[in-house]
C-alpha cells in the first residue's frame, strides 16, 4: 500500500533500511545498533568578515565506527541540517560495506550558500569550521576523514589539510586527514572524475547481463542509449561526458537549476558545458531546446534517467509520469521511498545511489591509502614492466626474424603494450574492479533470494550483512 505523506530523507534511508532487514535473520538489539547514528556534533562559530561578525552552523555526524577511520564528505549547502547529515552519513556506512572500503559512515555539512562569499572570506570560514572539528578528532587520519561534497572541492579540502597541518605538526600522515586534495597537495589521479566514472562503470555492468537489462525492458549495450541527465556538477558533467563520448550513448536531455536543455539528436556535452561555464546556466544555450520547467524532463520519454543532483528530486507527487524504464542514482537520495515504490510498481530498475555513486568513496580510500604510503601508485613497478614488455616484444620480433616469418607487431599495439600503467591507469583499473564485484555481489542476491525484489534491496541487505559481521567479530 503507497504511503499517504511524502517521507523526509532520513525517513526514507530509514524505510529502505527497514525492507531489507525484514528479510534477514539479525536480532533486534543488532539491527537497532547499525541503524541509530552513533553521534553528531553540531558548532556554531563566528567570523569576523565585512566589518561585523557572522555566525555559522556546520555539523559532523559519525553513523557507524563498525570499521575505522570513518568516511564522509562536507557539503555547503543553505539546505544543510542535521536529519540531512545523519542520513547521509548512514548511506555512506552502507556504501562503504557494499563496495568494501574499510571505513565506518560519516558525514559533514555547513549551512552556507558558498556563492555568497569571496575566496578569501570562504577561505577563513572554510579553516575555522576546520578548526572546530580539527580539536575534536572529527577529521583526523585515523579516525574521521572528510571529502568534498556538493558546494566544495579540492579548494576546500587543500585549506583543510593545511589547517590540520597547523594544527597537528609532527603528524607523518597529515595528508591522508581529508581526501579529494588537489595533486600538489596529496590528491590522486582520477579523483575529480571519480563519482562520475564510476557511474559509467557501474551501467557498464549492467548491461554486461542481459537478463537484468531486459528486466528495464531494454535491449543491447549503452551505444544509441537516449540519456537523461539531472544536473551538471562534477557528477553529472563527467557521467555524461564519458558514456557520450566512450560508450556512444545519447545525451538527449539535461536538467540545471535555470532550466533544461533537449535535443532528440544528442546533445553536445563538451558544448553545454562550455556554454555553462560562460553564462552561468543553460539559458538560451543553442545545443538543444531550452525548456524553462527543467524538472518536467525528468518525466521526459528516454532509456536512462541519471538524477545526479539533490535528494528527493523524484517523489510521490511526480514518480508516476517518469517513464524511464531504467534509472541511475548518481545523486545521493535522490528518489524518496514514496518515489521509489511508485516506480518499483511500474517495473522500473533502479540502480540504487549507495552503489551507483560509490565511484568517489572508492578512489578516496585509493587517496587515503597513497597518502599512508607516502608513494604515487605506480611509481615502483611501472618502469620494470615497461622493460619486460620490451624484452617479450624484442624477443617475439627476432623469432619471427630468424624463421623468415616476415611479420612484425604494429607500432599502434606495441606502444600501448609498451606502456608501463601510470597512476590513473592504476586508479581506473581499481575503481572498475571495485563497481563490477561490488553489482555482482548485489545481483547474486537480487537472483537467488525471491523475497529481495530489486536492486537497491539487495544493496542494503548486502552491506547490513557486511556490517553486522563486523559488529558480530567485536563481540556485539
Amino acid at each position: 500500500m503507497l504511503q499517504k505523506t511524502e517521507p523526509s530523507f532520513r525517513e526514507s534511508v530509514d524505510i529502505m533500511f527497514d525492507r531489507a532487514v525484514a528479510v534477514m535473520d539479525l536480532k533486534p538489539g543488532l539491527i537497532k545498533k547499525i541503524k541509530v547514528c552513533n553521534s553528531t556534533y553540531t558548532v556554531r562559530f563566528g567570523v569576523r568578515l565585512r566589518g561585523k561578525i557572522e555566525t555559522f552552523t556546520g555539523y559532523r555526524s559519525v553513523h557507524s565506527e563498525h570499521m575505522e577511520p570513518v568516511k564522509g564528505g562536507i557539503r555547503y549547502a543553505l539546505s544543510v541540517h542535521q536529519d540531512e547529515v545523519e542520513a547521509l552519513a548512514a548511506l555512506m556506512t552502507y556504501k562503504c560495506a557494499l563496495v568494501e572500503a574499510p571505513f565506518g559512515g560519516s558525514k559533514g555539512g555547513l549551512c552556507i550558500d558558498p556563492r555568497a562569499w569571496d575566496e578569501p572570506e570562504l577561505e577563513q570560514i572554510t579553516r575555522r569550521f576546520a578548526y572546530e572539528l580539527i580539536k575534536r578528532d572529527l577529521i583526523n587520519p585515523a579516525q574521521n576523514v572528510p571529502a568534498p561534497d556538493m558546494g566544495t572541492g579540492e579548494r576546500e579540502m587543500a585549506w583543510i589539510v593545511d589547517q590540520y597541518s597547523r594544527m597537528n605538526t609532527t603528524d607523518i600522515n597529515a595528508r591522508a586527514c581529508v581526501t579529494g586534495k588537489p595533486l600538489n597537495s596529496g590528491g590522486i589521479h582520477g579523483r575529480i572524475e571519480a563519482t562520475g566514472r564510476g557511474v559509467q562503470y557501474a551501467l557498464r555492468e549492467f548491461f554486461r547481463h542481459p537478463e537484468d537489462v531486459a528486466e528495464a525492458k531494454l535491449s543491447g549495450s549503452l551505444q544509441g542509449k537516449r540519456v537523461v541527465v539531472q544536473g551538471l556538477g562534477n557528477v553529472g558533467s563527467h557521467a555524461a561526458r564519458f558514456l557520450a563520448t566512450e560508450d556512444g550513448a545519447r545525451i538527449v536531455g539535461v536538467i540545471e537549476r535555470d532550466g533544461g536543455l533537449w535535443n532528440d539528436k544528442g546533445l553536445d556535452i563538451e558544448a553545454v558545458l562550455d556554454w555553462m561555464k560562460e553564462h552561468d546556466g543553460i539559458k538560451d544555450c543553442p545545443e538543444g531546446r531550452y525548456v524553462a520547467d527543467g524538472a518536467s524532463l525528468l518525466e521526459a520519454e528516454c532509456d536512462i534517467l541519471i538524477p545526479a543532483a539533490m535528494e528527493g528530486v523524484i517523489h510521490l507527487g511526480n514518480a508516476a509520469r517518469v517513464q524511464a524504464p531504467l534509472i541511475v542514482e548518481a545523486a545521493n537520495g535522490p528518489i524518496t521511498s514514496g518515489g521509489d515504490e511508485i516506480l518499483r510498481q511500474k517495473g522500473a530498475v533502479i540502480i540504487p545511489d549507495m552503489y551507483a555513486n560509490a565511484g568517489g568513496v572508492t578512489v578516496s580510500y585509493f587517496e587515503w591509502v597513497k597518502n599512508l604510503s607516502h608513494i604515487r601508485f605506480g611509481r615502483m613497478q611501472r618502469r620494470a614492466e615497461e622493460a619486460r614488455t620490451k624484452a617479450l616484444v624484442d624477443e617475439l620480433e627476432r623469432l619471427s626474424a630468424d624463421k623468415g616469418l616476415g611479420w612484425t607487431l604494429s607500432p599502434d599495439f606495441k606502444g600501448k603494450y609498451l606502456t608501463g600503467s601510470d597512476e590513473l591507469e592504476l586508479v581506473r583499473s581499481g575503481l572498475d574492479d571495485t563497481m563490477r564485484t561490488a553489482y555482482q555481489s548485489m545481483r547474486e542476491v537480487w537472483r537467488s533470494r525471491p523475497e529481495v525484489t530489486d536492486l537497491r534491496m539487495a544493496a542494503y541487505v548486502v552491506a547490513i550483512d557486511r556490517v553486522a559481521q563486523s559488529y558480530r567479530s567485536k563481540g556485539l
